[in-house]
């Protein structure tokens, strides 16, 4: 899998389940390349998804680049994490599982214990919100469109 998807999981990924899996592996010793640091983010959307860009408002992002240390990894490859929100930890659970996934010897372990499992809890938080979002769904119907008059005129022969 490509790394811009395992990134983009981990970003969303609940900081307990990182914690569980990573938690005693972030004590151990990593060089700070980039030390965990907050800041603001331009959010920017389109008009009706599809219309012209405009700022949506600002939100909350902290961001880490470390090397683990090579007996952790048995390489010096470099992570990176982002995350929505202020918690350093997080970030740097998520570049550390970044750099465990780039090293090739430990890519499918990591990947089958960490992305496989979000990525499948992800699909199915967003199948649940999809469910209910459509749940609430309210259909409106002008008075032209139940006639059958497409034009809305009442007087037309």
């Amino acid at each position: 899998m490509p790394r811009q998807h395992w990134l983009s999981v981990l970003a969303r990924a609940p900081l307990d389940f990182l914690e569980q899996n990573l938690g005693p592996l972030a004590e151990g010793a990593h060089q700070w390349l980039r030390p965990a640091e907050t800041g603001l983010v331009m959010v920017r959307a389109r008009a009706g998804g599809t219309g012209q860009r405009f700022n949506l408002g600002e939100a909350t992002v902290t961001r880490c680049v470390i090397r683990p240390d090579v007996a952790l990894t048995g390489s010096r490859q470099v992570g990176v994490g982002y995350v929505m929100g202020c918690s350093h930890r997080h970030a740097l659970l998520v570049a550390l599982a970044d750099a465990l996934l780039q090293e090739s010897a430990l890519h499918a372990h990591w990947y089958a214990l960490l992305i496989a499992p979000l990525a499948q809890m992800q699909v199915h938080a967003l199948a649940r919100q999809q469910a209910q979002t459509q749940s609430t769904r309210v259909e409106f119907f002008t008075v032209a469109r139940e006639t059958g008059s497409d034009r809305g005129d009442e007087d037309a022969p």
